[in-house]
């Protein structure tokens, strides 16, 4: 398995719409998987691979849980072209994005979604999701568009966020050039 480097904000590449997946195959099931593995070594839930600088319309999710004994239970989901069909209710959470790493802010959200996709075979399925799920896929199509959490926040937030994140940059280039 192969990991990627995850794009960050505020690369130009994540605000791009991603293509529809049209040819379902080997190589469609072994990016699906490389997605895991980077999701997982940058510690995420969720990763779509615009995030990755790959324009498909693929999303990865494991909302991981524990069990009564506190082992980790996956329950890995792959949905290619996903669409939210329905939209039910309002669920405020904290949110954070590998994109945007670092930062973390409260985002309301619609509490039930029902959405299609295609599983890595090309079948069309629905699925009916609520909670942390719903706000997991909600997040990640919402990628798929070139949005990010940090769209979902008020103007004033959004723009303390991206001020931070642009001096952090520049400190990081600064540091660069005096080494």
């Amino acid at each position: 398995m192969a990991t990627y480097e995850v794009l960050v904000f505020p690369d130009d590449r994540l605000r791009k719409h991603a293509k529809d997946v049209t040819v379902f195959d080997d190589e469609l099931k072994q990016l699906a998987a490389d997605m895991f593995e980077t999701m997982y070594q940058h510690e995420g839930v969720g990763l779509a691979a615009p995030q990755i600088g790959i324009s498909k319309r693929l999303v990865v999710i494991d909302p991981q849980r524990q069990d009564e004994q506190g082992n980790v239970i996956h329950d890995q989901l792959v949905l290619v072209n996903p669409e939210i069909f329905a939209k039910q209710g309002e669920e405020t959470a904290q949110e954070g994005c590998l994109s945007v790493p670092s930062y973390y802010e409260n985002v309301t959200r619609a509490s039930e979604i029902d959405v299609r996709y295609q599983d890595l075979d090309g079948r069309v399925i629905e699925m009916h999701a609520d909670g942390f799920l719903a706000i997991c896929i909600q997040h990640e199509v919402d990628h798929l568009f070139g949005h990010l959490f940090l769209d979902h926040l008020s103007s004033m937030k959004r723009q303390r966020i991206e001020k931070k994140i642009a001096q952090k940059q520049r400190d990081a280039k600064h540091q660069q050039n005096h080494k």
